[in-house]
């Protein structure tokens, strides 16, 4: 009767050994853990009136970092730079130009990025287009020193760039080129336009005095950091 008894108290007391403890089923729900995400990729992605209001607010900006680098005689890189240039040299208004600019790279988006990513570009394209002949109508022919134009213009324009690449769009030009080449090869986009820009900077020697060369060139380097700096590759999930 005794042996009995310690046997029943030994068989409540024994411990289950790992191997004896029943696999977890598939569909059971886990607790959440430091390992766990919080959140599905599905869950962060940006709605449609987020996309609205970032394409809205990145348009405005870029536009904005425009006007003053244009009121200040000054340049940027890329193909927002490459207009500029023509607008100095042929005296066309720079949302034309812009425009002309970027066609060929719409082509080149459609191709490559699909018409989603395409279509949000073009009509960015055509908002900055219009705002940088909006602003003149409304803050007046205005003349920056071109320290000032160049670095906030830049900055400027970095930031807008930067909420446009982050909701699925850009301003055309070098930018599709950037984003191409972060994907498929894995540079970052910042650190490509920056080789594009010196390029297009030292074509501005023959147009722009050289000291606001050189202010355009530490302006563009500005521009370049922040988007290096900001947008690298996976860190930003809510696409």
């Amino acid at each position: 009767m005794y042996q009995r008894s310690e046997n029943s108290l030994m068989s409540i007391l024994q411990v289950r050994r790992p191997q004896d403890v029943p696999p977890t089923r598939p569909d059971s729900p886990v607790a959440p853990t430091d390992a766990t995400p919080s959140a599905t990729p599905e869950s962060t992605r940006h709605g449609l009136a987020e996309d609205l209001l970032g394409l809205i607010t990145g348009t405005f900006i870029a536009s904005l970092g425009l006007y003053l680098l244009h009121s200040s005689g000054t340049v940027t890189g890329g193909t927002a730079g490459l207009s500029l240039l023509l607008s100095y040299a042929v005296g066309a208004p720079f949302g034309v130009v812009f425009l002309i600019v970027n066609a060929p790279f719409f082509a080149l988006a459609a191709w490559k990025k699909g018409w989603n990513f395409t279509l949000r570009t073009i009509v960015c394209a055509l908002a900055v287009s219009a705002l940088t002949s909006l602003h003149p109508l409304a803050l007046g022919e205005i003349h920056l020193n071109p320290v000032y134009g160049a670095l906030a213009g830049n900055l400027l324009s970095g930031v807008g760039l930067l909420i446009l690449f982050r909701h699925k769009a850009s301003l055309g030009g070098f930018n599709i080129l950037a984003l191409l080449i972060q994907e498929r090869i894995g540079w970052r986009a910042g650190y490509v336009l920056m080789v594009a820009d010196i390029l297009v900077i030292l074509g501005a020697l023959t147009v722009v005095p050289w000291n606001l060369v050189l202010l355009s060139a530490a302006g563009a380097i500005v521009l370049n950091i922040i988007l290096a700096f900001n947008h690298r590759p996976g860190r930003y999930t809510g696409m």
